[in-house]
């Protein structure tokens, strides 16, 4: 009796299982309902958000990393890179930073100077390719500076001076009267403080140019010294990070050696807790309107607080970043970035998902 029991059990449980798998074709010719199915999708299509919706600065341009350093490379041709220009016209960007146009060897585009520098041949130009799809959707495109890589190893500043100098006046002469999507400069040196060096580098680069283009804007993306500034140390977070005073008094001599060549300052907004972003963004945007410059967020799309660098961030920690930085009153949001962290097409599968919270969040059809 027992035993027959049990056949019946695993009968109905393996019949319930088939039911489950059973396509909508196969429901409607036997005259059932999908409803009917415990296990049937949400006919939903949006999230039932619990905050007010459209309540931070909306993401309105991007880095493009193509010279990879410690994200992977995702192989795309210009196909590729005409659908991710697609998806983000769609949700408003009008604005495409490349953000170095070399790395060390690694170069974007076949420059003769960095060639001769010992620099690797890239096999397609993406800075015209770039610049072509911008002027097709109508957005501008910032060019990144060249990276020599001996900042990084010697903390001397003077090797991006001397290498740009070439970099500037040969990529203005190929492209910048060619395309009317050049629409300015982006100097690539990262700096968190008022490093030895950095504000006659950083003048020196901005001003050319600025001389070479007929004023065309510049701008750079420090990061603030916060305590989620750990790369290299194998930590999550460290305890002498800066506080608020030395940012602003570090930060207001920088803007006030740089701001006539610098127009505007985009801080990347990770390396600090998400209830410090009130506090230091208040203070960004005081010394940017203090020097007359433009008060731009870096909004990280790819979250600092995981063990494995780097993954999409969750869609939370990036709400409350943009809202903090409408509330401060910036001038501008941008991302590192949209085609790794945000697209649709990304290689990470939850950077579609993040796309498809934003567009809710934003209200975005």
């Amino acid at each position: 009796m027992e035993a027959n029991n049990r056949r019946d059990f695993l009968k109905k449980a393996a019949l319930a299982g088939a039911s489950a798998l059973m396509t909508p074709t196969l429901l409607a010719a036997e005259g059932k309902d999908e409803s009917e199915f415990v296990l049937s999708p949400s006919k939903r299509t949006d999230s039932q958000l619990i905050v007010p919706k459209n309540n931070g600065l909306k993401i309105t341009g991007t880095f493009l990393d193509e010279i990879s350093h410690d994200i992977p490379h995702q192989n795309w041709g210009e196909k590729e890179w005409d659908l991710d220009f697609q998806h983000m016209k769609r949700i408003g960007i009008d604005t495409v930073i490349m953000i170095r146009s070399g790395y060390r060897k690694f170069i974007t585009y076949p420059s003769k100077y960095l060639l001769g520098k010992g620099c690797y041949m890239p096999s397609v130009d993406l800075v015209d390719m770039y610049l072509r799809l911008a002027e097709k959707y109508n957005m501008k495109f910032y060019f990144g500076l060249y990276d020599t890589g001996h900042y990084w190893d010697t903390r001397d500043m003077s090797w991006e001076v001397e290498y740009n100098k070439y970099v500037i006046d040969e990529v203005w002469n190929t492209y910048g009267e060619k395309y009317k999507s050049f629409g300015g400069w982006y100097i690539s040196t990262e700096i968190s403080r008022n490093t030895k060096g950095a504000i006659g580098a950083f003048h020196t680069m901005g001003k050319q140019c600025k001389d070479v283009s007929n004023g065309l804007p510049t701008f750079i993306s420090p990061w603030i010294d916060g305590k989620k500034a750990v790369m290299g140390t194998g930590k999550m977070t460290r305890e002498d990070a800066v506080s608020v005073e030395q940012h602003e008094r570090e930060w207001n001599e920088i803007f006030d050696g740089i701001h006539d060549v610098v127009d505007a300052c985009a801080f990347q907004d990770g390396h600090i807790d998400y209830d410090e972003l009130d506090a230091f963004f208040t203070v960004n945007k005081k010394l940017a309107d203090k020097y007359g410059m433009q008060c731009w967020t870096n909004a990280e799309t790819f979250d600092r607080d995981m063990p494995i660098r780097f993954l999409p961030i969750k869609f939370d920690k990036l709400r409350m970043k943009l809202e903090a930085a409408k509330r401060a009153g910036y001038d501008k949001a941008i991302t590192f970035e949209f085609s790794h962290f945000l697209s649709p097409q990304s290689a990470y599968l939850q950077a579609g998902h993040l796309y498809d919270r934003y567009r809710e969040y934003f209200e975005i059809k």
